[in-house]
């Protein structure tokens, strides 16, 4: 797991955030990273998942692989 204290991920782009284009960075990006991020675990297996953290303060990026 990754936790960052940045302002969390918006609840509108939530849903969809590892979709192909899925942004709302003021500062820029494609949207892609996240979405190859888990077409890479996917292909192995795993699974891949975000969620706010408490009180507001940033997020917490998760993912899992099989041992197998």
């Amino acid at each position: 797991s990754v936790k960052d204290a940045g302002p969390g991920i918006d609840s509108e782009i939530l849903p969809r955030l590892f979709t192909k284009f899925a942004s709302k960075s003021e500062i820029g990006g494609t949207g892609l990273g996240l979405y190859i991020s888990k077409s890479i675990i996917d292909a192995h297996g795993g699974r891949i998942w975000s969620e706010n953290n408490r009180k507001g303060e940033g997020a917490t990026f998760s993912f899992s692989l099989p041992l197998d």
